[in-house]
C-alpha cells in the first residue's frame, strides 16, 4: 500500500486523474441530492416569473454590470437581516437566469431594495447616484433614459425561458407588446428594482400560511 502511495505521489499525470475524480465525486455528492429537493428546484410561495418589463429591465441590470458591486442573497445572519431584510431562500431564485448572488458588496445588497425607495428615487439615483447619496462612489447612467425596450425581443426572450421551465403563457407573450410600448430602458430598471424582494414569503410563518413546507 505505501509503494502504491508513493508511486501516486511521484506520477504526475496520474495524481492530476485522480485528483479530478476525487473532486469529481465530491461534487457529485454534493450537487445531485440538491437537484431533487423540492425547495430548491421549485418556486416558494408568491415567486412567480418575471413581467416583461420587470424581465426587460433585468436584463439591463446585468448587461451594466449591476451585479459587479450588488449581490442579491442575504445570508441568515443577524446582522444581515437587520440590515437587508429576510434572509433568502433558494425557492426565491428558481426563475432566475442566471443568478444574482455574491459576495462582493462594494454597494448594498439588493435582494430586498422592492418597494424601499420611491420611482423618483431611483431615477435621480440611476442618473447621478450623488444627488441622493453624496458619499457614493456608483457610476450614474443617465443614457438608459434614451433607450427603448424591443418588445419583440423580449417576447422572445420569454418564449426561450418558457422551453426552460417558466411558466409563461401565450396571452402573457402577446400582451408583453402594449406592456413595452415606450417604456425606456431606465423605466424597466426601475421595475425590476421595485420588484426584488416584493414577491418572496418573507419568513417560515409566511411560508405555512402559503401551504408552503
Amino acid at each position: 500500500m505505501a509503494f502504491g502511495h508513493e508511486k501516486i505521489e511521484k506520477n504526475v499525470g496520474l495524481l492530476a486523474i485522480l485528483i479530478v475524480v476525487a473532486i469529481s465525486f465530491g461534487g457529485l455528492v454534493e450537487i445531485v441530492p440538491m437537484m431533487y429537493q423540492a425547495s430548491v428546484v421549485e418556486p416558494a410561495p408568491g415567486v412567480v416569473p418575471y413581467p416583461p418589463k420587470e424581465l426587460a429591465g433585468r436584463d439591463i441590470y446585468i448587461r451594466e454590470g449591476c451585479y459587479n458591486c450588488h449581490s442579491q442573497q442575504v445570508r441568515p445572519f443577524r446582522w444581515e437581516t437587520e440590515r437587508y431584510g429576510d434572509y433568502s431562500v433558494a425557492g426565491e431564485y428558481v426563475y432566475d437566469r442566471p443568478f444574482q448572488w455574491g459576495s462582493k458588496r462594494t454597494g448594498p445588497d439588493l435582494a430586498r431594495v422592492g418597494g424601499r425607495y420611491s420611482d423618483m428615487w431611483h431615477e435621480v439615483h440611476l442618473r447621478n447616484p450623488r444627488d441622493v447619496v453624496p458619499e457614493s462612489n456608483m457610476p450614474g447612467y443617465p443614457w438608459l433614459a434614451d433607450g427603448l425596450i424591443n418588445a419583440e425581443v423580449m417576447q422572445q426572450r420569454m418564449r426561450a425561458l418558457r422551453r426552460l421551465g417558466h411558466p409563461y403563457s401565450d396571452e402573457q407573450i402577446e400582451a408583453a407588446t402594449g406592456a413595452l410600448e415606450n417604456v425606456t430602458e431606465l423605466q424597466a430598471l426601475i421595475a425590476y428594482l421595485q420588484w426584488l424582494g416584493t414577491r418572496q414569503p418573507v419568513d417560515d410563518k409566511t411560508v405555512a400560511a402559503a401551504g408552503g413546507q
